[in-house]
């Protein structure tokens, strides 16, 4: 499976895609980045005069590249499709923040896999802003589940 067809087979799309590509990936590693357009609407209020990225959506950043992308991969030989009948859902996260994202800014996402077993995954997961610095880093873990797969 090429790193193109992992970010085509994500369930998400505009404005709620915050994956542009994935530089690297394997059975235990997936790094990917994002650039926060300065147009996104949660600028416009978050916040007046002073937009930073919100935590959540730096979350929801990581957890697209670190646990779906990556669980996309893992489950490359099964023939299914996550836009259909089929369950996403983060289970349980660990997150620190140490520095804000601003606008336009590209951050960087590195994931570490813990397990991935009965479709639970568990992966340490950081991001990087472009000066190399580290954003927010946590533990997260979720289901991806084929809508047909048995547990």
């Amino acid at each position: 499976m090429t790193k193109e067809e992992i970010v085509r087979k994500l369930p998400y799309t505009d404005p709620f895609l915050f994956v542009d590509t994935i530089t690297e990936v394997s059975q235990k590693h997936i790094t990917g980045e994002y650039t926060f357009d300065e147009n996104l609407d949660f600028y416009k209020g978050h916040f007046v005069n002073f937009p930073i990225t919100p935590g959540v959506i730096l979350l929801e950043c990581m957890q697209q590249i670190g646990l779906v992308s990556l669980g996309i991969y893992l489950l490359r030989d099964k023939d299914f499709d996550l836009k259909s009948n089929s369950t996403v859902a983060m289970v349980e996260n660990e997150a620190r923040f140490y520095k804000p994202v601003f606008p336009n800014e590209k951050v960087t996402v590195i994931s570490d896999l813990e397990y991935f077993r009965f479709f639970k995954l568990k992966s340490k997961v950081k991001m990087l802003n472009e000066a190399g610095e580290i954003v927010c880093s946590g533990v997260f873990s979720g289901i991806l589940k084929p809508g047909d797969a048995k547990s």
